[in-house]
């Protein structure tokens, strides 16, 4: 394997706002604890600008698409963005900066496994990120794998068909966009109890004993995604909205795992590094440039509980923060 243990991981800092509930729905603001070194914009801002993402060629490769950045500013892709379109509709598997004038491939996999056909020229991007169970299923996957093209594509496929007989969605190709039209309704409902706050650039979402969190650098970039991250978190969160919210200590814990993970590096099809977190009782991945953290994903494992996330204890307040 490429990949090395870390063994002076880049300090992953978190700053926790007021948490945000709705029902058995969790949702944990994260402040910038420091000023972003790092300038870049998300897809959605790109896209309009002229920013390109294609099959990779007339015949398309199921695991692989290509982008084109001709601006004169670095673009970040986030892990679990949907693009919809060409021959079926794809989502990102990993976060990657791709560079102001570069092009390459970047892996992906398939949301929509009935569909093969249509033009092979652009997509575009679809209003969500894939929701945190489907990533959290593909992060454990690609954990030991990371990048490696196709491996994680049943799990995928198998999580979203779970998803479509449990809302009764009719879905012809079997595409993930169809569970989200079946459940836009109650997802809209809940929304509004979930708004930024100044600062923000990532969150937490908590839904009993399975947590999800995400970061960003910048939080003019987190202000850019939230609207796509809150839906991929309520098509999950629709299903706890009668249950009793996560106890604060659950989410304590989970934070202090998540700072405290292992972590292997190995440089991303874009810019800087992509990090792999090995931990007990949590996975994910995060990419990082020039000694800084542009993109973190987390999540807890299948099955995590009070039992399996470590001692009990609190989120330190910033200033009490290693740096």
């Amino acid at each position: 394997m490429d990949a090395t243990l870390a063994p002076d991981p880049t300090a992953i800092t978190l700053a926790p706002g007021r948490p945000q509930t709705h029902g058995g729905i969790t949702v944990v603001p994260l402040l910038a604890a420091a000023p972003p070194r790092a300038d870049y914009i998300t897809l959605g801002e790109a896209l309009p600008q002229g920013f390109t993402i294609t099959e990779v060629d007339d015949a398309g490769r199921v695991p692989e698409l290509l982008v084109g950045n001709p601006l004169e500013r670095d673009v970040l892709l986030y892990d679990g963005e949907e693009v919809v379109g060409a021959k079926q509709n794809r989502v990102l598997e990993a976060s990657i900066l791709v560079a102001a004038g570069a092009a390459h491939p970047i892996p992906v996999a398939c949301v929509e496994a009935g569909r093969w056909h249509g033009p092979s020229g652009g997509f575009t991007a679809a209003d969500r990120v894939s929701h945190p169970e489907s990533r959290r299923r593909k992060a454990a996957v690609l954990e030991d794998a990371p990048l490696a093209q196709g491996v994680a594509q049943s799990a995928v496929w198998r999580e979203i068909d779970e998803r479509i007989h449990e809302t009764g969605t009719h879905a012809a190709t079997r595409a993930l966009a169809d569970v989200h039209e079946t459940e836009r309704d109650r997802i809209d409902a809940v929304a509004g109890s979930f708004e930024l706050v100044d600062g923000q650039c990532g969150a937490i979402l908590a839904l009993g004993d399975g947590l999800c969190l995400d970061l960003v650098s910048r939080p003019d970039a987190w202000t850019a995604l939230w609207p796509k991250i809150r839906r991929g978190y309520l098509l999950d969160g629709v299903r706890h909205v009668a249950d009793d919210p996560t106890p604060q200590d659950l989410v304590d814990r989970f934070v202090e795992r998540v700072i405290a993970a292992g972590r292997t590096s190995r440089p991303s099809p874009g810019r800087g590094d992509d990090q792999r977190l090995h931990g007990p009782s949590v996975s994910g991945a995060a990419l990082v440039l020039d000694g800084e953290v542009i993109q973190l994903s987390a999540y807890t494992r299948g099955g995590d509980g009070p039992t399996t996330l470590g001692e009990r204890g609190r989120i330190a307040r910033p200033s009490r923060r290693h740096r």
